[in-house]
């Protein structure tokens, strides 16, 4: 009987252990008493991220993650938490974050309609007024975001193109070099000729498309003889928008706190 209920009790403490884990999701790693979980680590580093990663890199930013906390917890052993100039820092670090996450919801919420984008678009029509052009490009396919992250910082470090192809293309048109020919704002492949036509001159720049991720540059330019319309600047109309709209949101944003608060003092 007395094993019995011994046994009752043991399975009661699994069951409970169990559930916690279970609230607190999958655990990765330990560190003393603390424990990284998948979710914490999903929310600092961003769900979009998170699943661009392979296996290797997820291993590589867990173990970056650990020695993080290792160094953090050293470093209040040694009292440094309690320096006055580091929990500056820190309580400094906490606002900002917590700032931008409340003025990036507050932008995710603002609505651009068709009426908006038509008018900004007859408002500034002088600066779309242009021929078409068509770009041809070259470009390295990856199959995660670091990855082309990466070859794009090799590349601002001097590496040649041609060379990145080589080494880093995942995809058949590696033994074309890399190369496209010309792509246009109504074509198969128009997210290339959007990214391409924000590029600055012997800029490269980065497109996701089909599960994997470009690293591209401008070879050559041409004018068609299509006349630029709305249709063709609907996305770059919305986000000049939006941009032009930050500063307002962060202004009512502000206007708006301060509103509730009855204690704000300059000394």
């Amino acid at each position: 009987m007395r094993y019995k209920l011994l046994l009752l009790i043991l399975l009661i403490s699994l069951a409970a252990c169990s559930k916690q884990e279970e609230k607190k999701g999958i655990a990765l790693a330990q560190v003393g008493d603390e424990v990284l979980y998948l979710e914490n680590f999903k929310a600092s580093f961003g769900l979009e991220d998170w699943d661009a990663l392979s296996a290797e890199q997820r291993k590589k930013y867990i173990e970056d993650w650990v020695n993080l906390t290792v160094l953090s917890k050293y470093a209040d052993e040694q009292g440094l938490g309690k320096d006055n100039a580091v929990k500056q820092r820190i309580s400094y670090a906490s606002k900002k974050v917590k700032a931008n996450a409340l003025i990036s919801k507050r932008l995710a919420e603002v609505q651009v309609s068709e009426d908006q984008m038509f008018n900004y678009f007859r408002l500034h029509q002088s600066e779309f007024q242009n021929k078409v052009s068509e770009y041809s490009i070259q470009r390295v396919a990856l199959s995660d975001k670091l990855s082309a992250e990466k070859v794009l910082g090799q590349l601002n470090q001097g590496m040649g193109f041609n060379e990145a192809v080589t080494r880093y293309s995942v995809e058949d048109l590696k033994s074309k070099a890399g190369m496209m020919g010309f792509v246009s704002s109504a074509g198969a492949d128009s997210s290339f000729w959007l990214a391409a036509r924000n590029l600055e001159d012997n800029g490269i720049g980065i497109v996701s498309k089909d599960q994997l991720w470009f690293v591209f540059r401008i070879i050559d330019k041409r004018d068609t003889a299509q006349e630029a319309n709305f249709e063709d600047y609907r996305s770059d109309i919305r986000r000049r928008i939006i941009l032009e709209k930050q500063d307002q949101v962060y202004q009512d944003l502000l206007r708006e706190i301060k509103a509730r608060m009855d204690k704000i003092y300059y000394y």
